[in-house]
């Protein structure tokens, strides 16, 4: 039996799926932010990946798994924002109809390209207890299949493709700092980094307002999230049952930010490296300029995880 839910046979196959379908993403640095960091600073700019942000890999290589009987009555989410753009895109990639369940107070310009993708939008109140039973009832409706954001082994394994690629731009990485929410993407470089660079130590980058991955890992046990308050609207989730494990087991560190250093980054980052990253992007690069993660020591040569850019161009937070 696996460890966890995916290995990093799981991740290769996934890469050579989505291959032609998703963007090899480019790596940029900025010497000002190399100098405020104190090291060299490698940002995998996912949110140039197609629908703005890293969740198109683990949606389309969900898709793409999929089989032809299953396929035809379409996929099933409830998201609120980048990984139901990435599930609309991936299912219209396949000519799949995409039913997606979006809380009523989600971001304007992630519903729209949920939409002009060719998803169909099915609001609901603003709580996962809502999310859940309206997804279940569109479920029940379509006979679809239901693609999680992040708790899911075909997700989780596509996240990981970004850390294949980044390891082979990039070599002699000492660490790797991506955002964590639901845990699907840092679960996924989890993986791939240990088989084949154990020894580049992860760490994940959280909001103060939404801490349930740094007190989970304080007590060592999944604690699920309360009341998160928090600008990077992508991190608003709980870790998932499959994505705790491997980061209770391969996360060296969670690094929290709070709100006025998440605005700094992302300023930082449109202004002096001219990346168009969105809130909780900023929040991998507000870890790697705080005290704290200098603090860590030995580090040169730091990768860190641009995980999207869609961003609410109606509600800058400068």
């Amino acid at each position: 039996m696996k460890r966890y839910p995916a290995d990093l046979l799981d991740i290769q196959d996934a890469a050579r799926r989505i291959a032609g379908l998703a963007h090899r993403t480019p790596v940029a640095t900025c010497t000002t932010l190399d100098r405020l960091a104190g090291c060299s600073l490698f940002f995998k700019c996912e949110h140039l990946q197609k629908a703005g942000a890293f969740k198109f890999r683990g949606a389309c290589n969900a898709v793409a798994k999929l089989a032809p009987e299953s396929a035809e009555r379409g996929v099933v989410t409830h998201s609120s924002g980048n990984h139901a753009q990435a599930l609309a895109l991936a299912a219209r990639l396949r000519g799949l109809p995409a039913h997606i369940v979006m809380p009523r107070n989600a971001s304007p310009v992630k519903r729209r390209a949920v939409e002009e993708y060719g998803g169909r939008v099915i609001e609901c109140e603003p709580t996962l207890a809502a999310r859940e039973t309206t997804a279940a009832a569109v479920l029940a409706e379509t006979g679809g299949t239901l693609i999680p954001p992040y708790n899911h082994p075909d997700v989780i394994a596509g996240q990981g493709t970004t850390a294949l690629e980044l390891l082979d731009q990039v070599p002699g990485l000492d660490v790797l700092v991506a955002p964590v929410g639901g845990g699907g993407l840092i679960a996924g470089l989890c993986i791939a980094a240990q088989a084949l660079a154990p020894s580049v130590r992860i760490i994940a980058a959280e909001p103060a307002g939404a801490d349930d991955a740094a007190r989970s890992k304080a007590a060592g046990q999944r604690i699920p999230q309360t009341g998160p308050r928090t600008i990077a609207d992508g991190l608003l989730t709980s870790l998932g049952d499959l994505t705790w494990p491997v980061i209770r087991d391969q996360v060296d560190q969670v690094i929290t930010v709070t709100e006025e250093e998440i605005v700094r980054a992302m300023r930082l980052a449109w202004e002096r490296g001219k990346l168009l990253i969105e809130p909780s992007s900023a929040v991998a690069v507000a870890a790697v300029l705080t005290p704290r993660f200098t603090a860590l020591g030995g580090i040169r040569r730091v990768g860190v995880v641009l995980s999207g850019g869609n961003v609410n161009l109606d509600e800058l937070p400068w």
